[in-house]
């Protein structure tokens, strides 16, 4: 009996060290992947730091608070017309109520663009589904290059230059949810003189006789309306979205000499690929224009492409004649939330008569760009352009498209 006991004993004892051999094994490894996972993350929560933002995105992020809050005194960078050079500009912006302003602003260049106008803006109309705008100013622009109509030579380049008093209300309003409908009436009036600058200024090569309009003062009363579907969440930085959309335009003279009509059309397509990492972007803009019976088209008021934002390649106002088309394409890179950077290519014309709207004999240009943004608007763009007529450099306060 005894023997039987010793000889039971050392089992029993082997037996339970197995057991607890067992449970300890099954207690420190996990029983399934989600166990493992868990695990692996908790050791990780051991090692997190909160993330720290570089000094650049501070600095933007502090920019960008200061102009959510709705700055009174405010930067202001519209030039008073497109190929004026680096502008320079402030504003006031005062409240006249809970939502409505009016803005004072104004800005110069370095080659002499002047502008100084007021804007009263209502932007919650109609339950939030109207926006109305009334701008009054003047401005001044002094060596605005013209190349002659159509595919002229860049070597054939002269100044001109305009002052001009304008107005004009304009009211938007969204009917249905994406559909936004616009319609505006204005009074302007051009005065057109000679060109300053290192090239010959117009009336030295071309005469009244050969150039209409030159020379002259042309009051306009003007008229627009324009429909279109928008489905980006803002026109001043979108990553998805788009607008299609097609204004008319009318330009009545008040002495019946230099009235005519125009119709723009737009499309603009923005496609997020990869969670937005990367966007595609595409524009498509014609512009054609019609006399009235035995009036003109002045050529200053005629349609265009070349400049900061159309052909970036070339000179602002490089083509002009009665009719333009252009096309652009963007492949853009989302560096970080303040900084985007995009390759380009533009192409386009411009032509005497609509069925010559074509894609043949187009200009083109290509190159690199960085945008810098915020969620809803693009204070400074940086374009580098190349095309067969030389290298550009774009410096603008206002997304491309």
């Amino acid at each position: 009996m005894r023997a039987a006991v010793t000889a039971t004993v050392p089992r029993l004892i082997m037996a339970i060290l197995l057991s607890a051999g067992a449970a300890s094994a099954q207690t420190a490894l996990p029983e399934t992947r989600a166990a493992a996972t868990e695990d692996a993350q908790a050791d990780k929560a051991g090692h997190l730091k909160p993330y720290e933002p570089s000094k650049t995105e501070v600095y933007f992020q502090y920019a960008e608070n200061l102009l959510a809050a709705g700055l009174r005194l405010h930067p202001y960078f519209q030039s008073a017309y497109s190929g004026g050079g680096f502008t320079l500009g402030a504003g006031y912006r005062s409240p006249v109520s809970a939502y409505n302003t009016v803005d004072v602003r104004g800005s110069f260049t370095f080659s002499a663009y002047k502008r100084i106008e007021a804007e009263f803006l209502a932007p919650r109309l109609f339950r939030r589904r109207g926006r109305l705008s009334a701008i009054g100013g003047w401005r001044e622009a002094t060596q605005v290059g013209f190349y002659g109509l159509g595919d002229s030579s860049k070597d054939a380049r002269v100044n001109y230059g305009f002052r001009e008093f304008y107005s004009q209300a304009v009211l938007e309003v969204e009917p249905i949810r994406r559909v936004i409908v616009q319609g505006g009436v204005g009074a302007s009036q051009w005065d057109q003189g000679p060109g300053s600058g290192t090239v010959p200024s117009i009336e030295e090569i071309y005469s009244p006789q050969t150039l209409s309009g030159l020379g002259q003062t042309i009051t306009y009363l003007h008229a627009h309306a324009s429909i279109g579907v928008d489905t980006r969440a803002t026109p001043g930085y979108a990553r998805r979205g788009g607008v299609y959309r097609v204004t008319f335009r009318d330009f009545s003279d008040t002495a019946s000499v230099y009235g005519f009509k125009q119709i723009d059309y737009e499309a603009v397509q923005h496609v997020p690929v990869l969670r937005d990492a990367w966007v595609l972007s595409f524009r498509a803009a014609v512009s054609t224009t019609g006399t009235k019976t035995s009036q003109e088209i002045p050529f200053f008021m005629l349609p265009s492409v070349g400049g900061g934002s159309s052909l970036r390649g070339y000179s602002s106002w490089r083509f002009r004649d009665r009719n333009s088309l252009l096309l652009q394409a963007e492949w853009r890179t989302i560096v970080n939330r303040f900084v985007d950077m995009a390759v380009f290519y533009d192409t386009g014309k411009v032509t005497p008569h609509t069925r010559e709207l074509t894609l043949a004999d187009l200009h083109d240009d290509y190159g690199l760009g960085f945008r810098f943004h915020g969620p809803f608007t693009t204070p400074l763009r940086i374009d580098f352009a190349k095309s067969h007529e030389g290298f550009s450099i774009v410096f603008a306060s206002s997304a491309v498209f």
